[in-house]
């Protein structure tokens, strides 16, 4: 008897797992894109895997690849404006430490 109801349980739970799964799915890929940023400035540096633009007072380099797409012939001197995205390349998480403990 035992079996039965542990099996019809099993079932029925995971059928709500799938039930659950399929809209968390749905909603994970249906997340938000990724931001994109702009810099605009006249260009400093020009190479294969970069760009480098002053804004301001600071430096920025871009890096770019083959996929970059590039309209015009950005050179030194030409202002250029520079659509793009902040993407991890590592992400390193520490384990929490304990709070001390307070003496009484």
């Amino acid at each position: 008897m035992k079996r039965p109801l542990a099996l019809a349980l099993l079932l029925t739970a995971g059928g709500a797992l799938a039930a659950y799964s399929a809209p968390a799915r749905a909603a994970h890929a249906a997340a938000a894109p990724v931001r994109t940023y702009q810099v605009t400035g006249p260009v400093l540096e020009v190479r294969n895997d970069a760009i480098v633009v002053q804004k301001g007072s600071d430096k920025w380099e871009i890096a770019k690849d083959a996929s970059t797409k590039v309209t015009g012939d950005p050179k030194v001197g030409s202002k250029v404006t520079i659509m793009y995205r902040m993407t991890a390349a590592t992400i390193d998480a520490k384990p929490e430490t304990a709070a001390p403990k307070k003496k009484k």
